[in-house]
């Protein structure tokens, strides 16, 4: 029953059914084929339990945090001074897109705006330099993954919710394989510049001599309101000073204010982001009440016992599990979206993890990082859609070999955190023995 289950879910997805409605479905469904009526009678409180989560009111407020910056125009003055701070250097305009994808990644973490706004901006530009196609998108994509990684991020909100694992000590946690992964990149563009210096040209010297002419004044309007925000969110967290509820509030509002500064802030821009807000929001909940009630079943049917006996009977080791649910998940990655991995996957394998001993915390981790591979690899890679509809000058091809180095450098990242936990573990223990 456990396993028709699981092949009645995978049937109705593939057919294209929506994932809520039908984690929910077949959940009810087969939960009245084995137990009858009385399945009803605990499905409340299961739900009850989300809605009655305080961690997860911040999903709404960080979601609402991104999409005001992204119609504040953060990103735009962001990418142009990066783009000529970084422009002399061979590969500069490269290595500007990944770090303005780390600073939209602190401050927003909306994979879809992030991935459109450097496609609409830069994406034209790095070509007409001269810039390897492959080189520009894959950059571009796969920078605007790092929202996925490096905090807030709503991935791992969502993750800390479904491990039971505090959200303040996940952001603390990702910071460092965040950072790691950023310095990857940048270490990859250089490589590229030296090896195929055509492929990453520098701009040329008289436009970057007129930007350096007023370059106090431009780097200090593009980053300090930026910075600010960042440091405001997450450093009331690190501190000790506001839960991730909290903070995420002060980022709405701080976000709200920013715009308001910019003389951005009309009645149309607060009523598309709060209705984006609502409809973001909206998809996450109902997904996650669908698997809510699909995981009630999943264990009211002993499917939680069927698969401790499997692992036992198979003699995997903790670490042997952890790498087969590591490979199922990058698999699942190329076939549905991350917020039904975490919602599918995660509740069935993390009570088996934790009876093994399994730090949850790193754990998280290490998802988190394996989750940022779904929005590259095809056919079903949002990051890839998203960069696709906006570029005009760059073929499917060309779009998928450029991500396949960035895919590479995630899996590599995912590896060092894998063979040395104190990347991911460090600083939440720092920070929890400061007084």
């Amino acid at each position: 029953m456990v396993l028709l289950l699981f092949v009645a879910l995978l049937v109705f997805l593939l057919v294209g059914f929506p994932v809520a409605f039908t984690l929910g479905g077949v959940a009810m469904v087969f939960g009245w084929i084995d137990s009858g009526a009385s399945i009803f009678r605990f499905l409340p409180s299961r739900i009850w339990g989300v809605m009655d989560s305080p961690v997860l009111i911040s999903v709404p407020l960080f979601v609402f945090m991104g999409v005001m910056l992204e119609r504040s125009g953060v990103a735009e003055e962001l990418l142009e001074t990066m783009a000529l701070l970084f422009g002399r250097l061979r590969g500069g305009l490269a290595m500007s897109v990944i770090v303005v994808g780390a600073l939209l990644a602190a401050s927003t973490g909306i994979v879809g705006a992030t991935v459109v706004t450097m496609g609409l901006l830069s994406l034209p530009t790095m070509i007409k330099r001269g810039y390897s196609p492959e080189l520009a998108s894959g950059t571009i994509a796969a920078s605007g993954t790092l929202g996925q990684i490096i905090p807030p991020s709503v991935v791992l909100v969502l993750l800390g919710s479904v491990l039971n694992v505090d959200v303040g000590s996940m952001f603390m946690g990702a910071m460092l394989p965040g950072l790691l992964l950023v310095l990857l990149y940048l270490g990859w563009v250089v490589l590229v510049a030296l090896v195929r210096p055509s492929a990453a040209p520098a701009m040329p010297a008289e436009e970057v001599a007129a930007f350096r002419a007023q370059m106090g004044r431009r780097l200090w309007r593009a980053f300090l309101p930026p910075m600010v925000l960042i440091l405001a969110v997450l450093g009331s967290i690190f501190v000790g000073i506001a839960s991730p509820t909290e903070a995420a509030a002060v980022g709405a509002m701080g976000a709200t204010l920013l715009t308001l500064a910019r003389r951005r802030l009309t009645w149309a821009i607060v009523r598309e982001v709060m209705t984006s807000t609502t409809y973001i929001t909206s998809m996450v909940f109902i997904i996650l009440v669908g698997a809510r009630a699909f995981g009630l079943v999943f264990i009211k049917m002993g499917g939680h016992d069927a698969i401790v006996s499997m692992v036992q009977n198979v003699g995997l080791s903790p670490s042997g599990f952890l790498l087969l649910v590591m490979v199922i998940v990058f698999i699942a990655g190329f076939f549905i979206d991350f917020i039904e991995i975490i919602f599918i996957i995660v509740p069935v394998v993390a009570p088996i993890l934790h009876t093994m001993g399994v730090d949850l915390l790193w754990f998280g981790i290490l998802l988190s990082i394996n989750l940022q591979t779904s929005f590259l690899t095809p056919p079903f890679g949002f990051s890839l859609f998203y960069l696709k509809g906006v570029a005009k000058d760059v073929s499917t091809a060309q779009l998928y070999r450029g991500i396949v180095p960035y895919v590479g450098l995630q899996l590599l990242t995912l590896m060092l955190v894998a063979f040395w936990p104190e990347v991911a573990l460090w600083l939440p223990r720092v920070l929890a023995s400061t007084p």
